[in-house]
């Protein structure tokens, strides 16, 4: 199959990556529960972590800190976004993150890099292309004891 992935299909589904960025930002955990409802989160040896809606937003609420304003104060740089077309109606997407924070006794610095392999998907009667599963691969860590509820 022609690995091709029109320009469209790039963009809507690369648009998903920044989504989820701005949700997690927010502290928004049902909105990414919502973002990710039809996907399995994987970690790098393919276990399941969670699965659906409301297992993903669960599992952000326990590990992620939210401070007073709501949010967990970060911010989510998605980069080296590669879309490739497994067929015709499912795309993979490599991607790199970074994510920095700042608190009131944290300065701005890095505090995880990794990447995300996304499968993607469309549906008969579901408009637009939407996560089906999510690899998360963390590959450097820095201080994250403002940003978890556990140590990596």
């Amino acid at each position: 199959m022609n690995t091709r992935v029109d320009p469209q299909d790039r963009a809507e589904a690369a648009e998903l990556l920044a989504r989820y960025a701005e949700a997690i930002d927010a502290g928004d955990f049902e909105a990414i529960g919502a973002l990710l409802a039809r996907c399995t989160i994987t970690d790098a040896e393919n276990r399941t972590i969670a699965t659906g809606s409301d297992e993903i937003a669960a599992l952000y609420r326990s590990t992620t800190k939210r401070h007073a304003d709501g949010t967990p104060l970060t911010a989510h740089i998605i980069s080296n976004v590669i879309v490739e077309r497994v067929d015709e109606n499912e795309l993979e997407m490599r991607s790199r993150f970074v994510v920095f924070q700042s608190t009131q006794t944290l300065p701005l610095q890095p505090i995880a890099v990794g990447r995300y392999v996304d499968r993607v998907v469309r549906d008969d009667g579901v408009p637009g292309w939407h996560f089906s599963r999510r690899a998360m691969i963390p590959e450097f860590w820095g201080t994250t004891a403002e940003h978890l509820t556990f140590e990596p």
